[in-house]
């Protein structure tokens, strides 16, 4: 009976390890997908083959002087396109392309700096050299995503870009959102503020300090210290005050 009881034990822990590990083997867990789940409901949702409106390439490469890129460098689509990504990866190591928040791009990319995981969503794909594939998505909702290698260290490599939806015509005009903040430094020669500010909800980020663009016109209405209330949006890809209050 002795040797049967500790046989069942060694059983089950050397099956444990193995059972834990299973959580993250080809994706995320169910926590996580419960997250991913939200975020794509703000990037938009999985699109279908008989609605694409466009076909875009996308190349994916490493260049000589060791950056990372996409190929092209930016998107700008109509609220409630359906876009087929035709991804090449050209270059000679991995790489993937994922579409979402990006807030949602740094979260996936932190957790994926902390464990081996693999993208498993339709929001993504990952290609080794020389391999081809695709990501048919549509943009649901006007806003500013982003799009994204989050390999450990490819996304600090260069491997990022905008994403810009423009609202359609037929959709009706959101209201603008403010956020609350206060200016703690102005060049105005640079055309640059740092604001520590409340949470960007437009933009789906928390709050934290931040240094923004900003015009000539509302550089001079700011003065360090001055609590306001701002609009921020990305222009080209440059995070911006566009309103102030």
């Amino acid at each position: 009976m002795k040797k049967l009881l500790l046989s069942t034990a060694a059983s089950i822990l050397l099956a444990a390890p193995a059972f834990a590990a299973g959580a993250h083997d080809g994706g995320h867990d169910d926590s996580d997908s419960g997250m991913k789940m939200d975020m794509e409901m703000m990037v938009g949702m999985p699109g279908k083959p008989a609605d694409v409106d466009r076909t875009i390439e996308v190349t994916m490469r490493e260049t000589d002087d060791g950056e990372m890129i996409f190929e092209p460098e930016a998107f700008d689509f109509k609220q409630g396109e359906t876009i087929q990504f035709n991804v090449t990866n050209a270059g000679e190591i991995e790489h993937e392309f994922v579409i979402d928040t990006m807030e949602g791009n740094a979260k996936h990319k932190e957790a994926m700096a902390e464990m081996a995981m693999r993208h498993d969503d339709p929001n993504s794909v990952r290609l080794d050299t020389g391999e081809k594939g695709e990501v048919i998505w549509t943009f649901a909702n006007a806003g500013t995503f982003e799009f994204a290698c989050l390999i450990p260290g490819h996304y600090e490599s260069g491997m990022h870009g905008p994403i810009t939806v423009a609202q359609s015509d037929d959709a009706p005009e959101a209201p603008v959102v403010y956020s609350t903040g206060k200016i703690k430094k102005v060049d105005a020669k640079g055309k640059k503020v740092t604001i520590i500010h409340g949470p960007l909800e437009n933009l789906d980020m928390p709050s934290m300090t931040m240094v923004f663009k900003a015009d000539e016109a509302l550089i001079a209405k700011m003065k360090e210290g001055q609590n306001i209330e701002f609009v921020a949006d990305r222009v080209k890809g440059k995070l911006t005050v566009t309103a102030m209050k």
